[in-house]
């Protein structure tokens, strides 16, 4: 196939068709470790084939997310490292989803590129099935587009796509949230993949040191601390499912605390939030500092050391704080659920 397909003319024309079967057959064998009972077709069709398991499923309702890493990219363009920013774009979409209550089912990837490199783009596939096998999801097909005089020779842009399903009766429904419930934190691995705008800015990350280790960093690199990828949260938040009453989630994503949270709060309620309680990484200490970046501005735009906040009833506090711990999140209690005009407060 790779020879029928040679093209002389679109080759002169910036395009090498035959690198993009060159890069399928690298990733190959990550795509394999995804694999999940209800994938039906392999990659290379014209689309992705799965039969879902309906078994114990009422009302399936199937809950769909898409989304990007932004300008994230640039850092791992600047540290020529291409094997964590799939794990960060297949987070952005399970997290999501994961908060409606569904399991993530499968996932697609969407690279456009300048030049295709196949062993780069089967590196940054790696990442994106490393995500896939932490959110239990199988990548079933996806795109790489090679677009010479669009993108430099040497970047790319990453964006997926995941369908998740889950039972009409089990949607998280923030209409049974109550005055007296509990905001639970769990915590983020770092910036996670949004706010990069203001952080290339704050560090004008293409002329500073990305690689020393950083005391103020715990004797790691600015570069490793930024490029830190975003943390999944589908296995913890789907055992607390299982056996606890969860009457919101919020995926802490760009717009910080004040944009994020409220999309959980019903109107009439108010998420109060003990900022003494928040653990801020000392990456948004650094930042904030470097940048001169209020403490408002940063709760607005960044994660702040919480990737994913889930309220609780009061009375299931310490069987959620087990469960999540149990799950591997080092999960605590930032805050409570009041009666109020304003749905997030953080004091």
């Amino acid at each position: 196939m790779i020879e029928n397909s040679r093209s002389k003319a679109y080759a002169d024309a910036g395009v090498d068709i035959t690198a993009g079967y060159r890069a399928v057959d690298l990733m190959k064998s990550h795509i394999k470790r995804t694999t999940t009972p209800g994938v039906v077709s392999g990659i290379g069709g014209f689309g992705g084939l799965f039969a879902p398991d309906l078994s114990g499923i009422t009302e399936p309702i199937l809950v769909s997310g898409t989304d990007g890493v932004g300008t994230k990219l640039k850092l791992a363009f600047l540290l020529d490292r291409h094997n964590t920013v799939g794990i960060d774009c297949v987070a952005m979409c399970v997290n999501d989803v994961i908060c409606c209550g569904a399991k993530p089912l499968f996932f697609l990837d969407y690279i456009a590129c300048g030049k295709n490199v196949p062993e780069r783009i089967a590196e940054i596939v790696s990442g994106v099935c490393d995500g896939c096998v932490q959110a239990g999801a199988a990548l079933i097909g996806g795109e790489t587009a090679e677009m010479p005089g669009f993108y430099p020779e040497n970047e790319y842009d990453l964006a997926g796509y995941c369908t998740g399903i889950v039972d009409r009766r089990k949607i998280i429904d923030n209409a049974t949230m109550r005055p007296g419930d509990v905001v639970i934190a769990l915590p983020s691995s770092g910036v996670h993949s949004n706010g990069f705008s203001l952080v290339r800015k704050v560090f004008d990350v293409e002329k500073c040191d990305l690689t020393s280790p950083r005391e103020e960093l715990g004797g790691v690199s600015l570069g490793d601390a930024l490029l830190a990828p975003t943390k999944i949260y589908v296995k913890p938040i789907l055992a607390l499912l299982e056996k606890v009453t969860v009457r919101g989630i919020s995926h802490i994503t760009g717009g910080g605390f004040y944009e994020n949270i409220p999309r959980s709060v019903p109107d009439g309620l108010t998420a109060v939030i003990d900022r003494s309680a928040v653990r801020v990484l000392p990456i948004f200490d650094l930042i904030a500092k470097t940048g001169k970046i209020s403490e408002r501005d940063m709760f607005n735009t960044f994660n702040m050391g919480v990737g994913m906040s889930v309220v609780v009833p009061e009375k299931e506090v310490d069987s959620a704080l087990s469960i999540l711990k149990n799950a591997g999140e080092d999960a605590y209690v930032i805050g409570r659920i009041e009666l109020g005009a304003e749905k997030i407060r953080i004091c």
